[in-house]
């Protein structure tokens, strides 16, 4: 096909068949004040020496104000930073008049809550048709605030959501706020029950303890927010009950590739008998006991992958049918239940927890009760679908 006859309106519609993240390039001019532009074409591009790069159009208004200074910072939008994005993709005005930032070690402005940020010297610019490739040097680069990505595909933003991650796992900013509004609910339980209450959400392949209330005296527990137990079979059943098939897929290849049938089927039996119960269990003095030493062990100058291999051990020796509400047993030490946020995903579980070798046994059913009736308040003040 010669250029003449080119289709260029075909050419953007296939071309926006890939999926992209959606990043602010920012800087300083040469009076020191910030400028920045949206693009979608950021990309890694060597590891050694580390080098990025993107491509501004030549006819952007932006990038001629700060590409003779020598160096820029790349942002990676959030999920929830759509207006951030279309406020930089607009020509003129003050872009940042109303965001937070700080400099990065270039000058270059970091924005308030993106997911990442890569400060950068400029190494070299080329041509390109329409556009440039700016490739930049890494000079220091950061995690920000984690959430999920903000992605532009066929020519509207959306945001990703990773079969690895699974559909139950919701962003960061969500589990927090649900959070915030169980902590009444968990104080008010810990007290009347005299357990332990604590909320957990999913992050990632780890189940993080979000928040937490109870003290029992001298049985504390040896729990602590942001203490992180490995989401794989058979825990975590409260959270992949209710989630998607390729989500409860995923939670299961956590066992590997050679996991016995039987142990599969029972799985997937646990799993409905959860959802059917509308809880979950854990059960056992003795695994307990041996969970609650390694965390706590878990201090700040231990690594965390040492802890983690501990607990992948431990889980690992657990029945298939561990959480299952429908195994009669007098040594249950843990009920837990799902608050449901808008669409009906699990965003965070409620879990009552009792020390020592006591156990919930004819409590149960009133435990039950009440850690239900706390998490439906929590899921109807999230407008959730439970």
């Amino acid at each position: 096909m010669s250029e003449a006859g080119f289709d260029a309106g075909k050419f953007r519609h296939v071309l926006g068949h890939f999926p992209t993240g959606v990043a602010v390039v920012t800087g300083v001019d040469a009076e020191g004040r910030p400028a920045g532009m949206a693009v979608g074409s950021f990309s890694s591009v060597s590891l050694d020496p580390p080098l990025v790069a993107f491509m501004p159009d030549k006819l952007s208004s932006s990038w001629p104000r700060f590409s003779d200074t020598g160096s820029f910072c790349v942002n990676i939008l959030g999920a929830e930073q759509e207006s951030i994005c279309r406020a930089f993709a607009m020509r003129g005005g003050d872009k940042f008049a109303d965001l937070d930032w700080s400099p990065a070690g270039s000058g270059a402005p970091i924005i308030d809550g993106v997911l990442a940020w890569i400060d950068c010297d400029t190494e070299v610019v080329h041509e390109a048709g329409d556009h440039y490739i700016v490739i930049g040097r890494v000079r220091a680069l950061d995690i920000g605030t984690p959430a999920l990505p903000l992605v532009f595909f066929q020519g509207g933003y959306g945001r990703f959501s990773s079969l690895s991650l699974a559909a139950w796992e919701s962003d960061l900013g969500v589990q927090m706020r649900s959070a915030d509004l169980a902590r009444p609910h968990m104080e008010a339980l810990a007290e009347e029950l005299d357990v332990e209450c604590v909320a957990s959400a999913v992050v990632g392949e780890e189940m993080v303890l979000v928040a937490r209330a109870g003290t029992l005296g001298s049985a504390k527990l040896p729990t602590a927010v942001g203490q992180r137990i490995p989401f794989e079979p058979p825990m975590g059943t409260a959270f992949v009950a209710w989630a998607s098939d390729a989500a409860r897929e995923a939670w299961l290849r956590r066992l590997g590739a050679q996991v016995p049938a039987d142990t599969r089927s029972t799985l997937e039996q646990t799993l409905g008998q959860v959802r059917a119960a509308g809880y979950s269990v854990g059960r056992g003095h003795r695994w307990h006991s041996q969970a609650a030493q390694v965390l706590s062990r878990d201090q700040p100058d231990r690594h965390r992958d040492e802890t983690a291999q501990e607990l992948h051990r431990l889980i690992a020796l657990l029945p298939a049918d561990y959480e299952s509400p429908d195994i009669d047993a007098d040594d249950v030490r843990t009920v837990s239940t799902p608050v449901f946020g808008p669409g009906g995903s699990v965003v965070l579980v409620l879990s009552v927890t009792v020390p020592g070798r006591r156990s919930l046994g004819s409590d149960l059913p009133w435990t039950v009760e009440r850690l239900r009736t706390a998490a439906a308040a929590v899921t109807k003040a999230l407008e959730g679908e439970g």
